[in-house]
């Protein structure tokens, strides 16, 4: 049984900028310069944004020359999805047997 979702994972996701970033990098590896054209954003934003997901490894980074390709990372995604399917899982069992804990 799963014990805890990854905070960072959680955290790097709650923002919304930062979920636009893991949709369009969902598409294809993009740079800073295509999402702040995508986003709207500046390009300082993006990279601190862009910081908080490679600590919460969520994405991989790739030197291009002066550029820096960022890419999604499918198996974060996927343990995390691993994670909630698991906690879903044993909410419907504990529900199905009515299981509670006496006041």
């Amino acid at each position: 049984m799963v014990t805890s979702v990854d905070s960072d994972v959680l955290k790097a996701l709650a923002d919304p900028l930062r979920m636009r970033i893991v949709a369009l990098l969902s598409r294809e590896a993009l740079c800073t310069t295509h999402l702040a054209e995508e986003t709207g954003a500046k390009q300082t934003n993006l990279s601190n944004h862009l910081r908080i997901l490679r600590e919460a490894g969520l994405v991989d980074t790739e030197p291009c020359g002066r550029f820096t390709y960022y890419s999604l990372r499918p198996e974060a995604l996927e343990a995390l999805s691993a994670e909630f399917a698991a906690l879903a899982s044993a909410a419907r069992l504990t529900a199905e047997a009515g299981v509670r804990r006496s006041c």
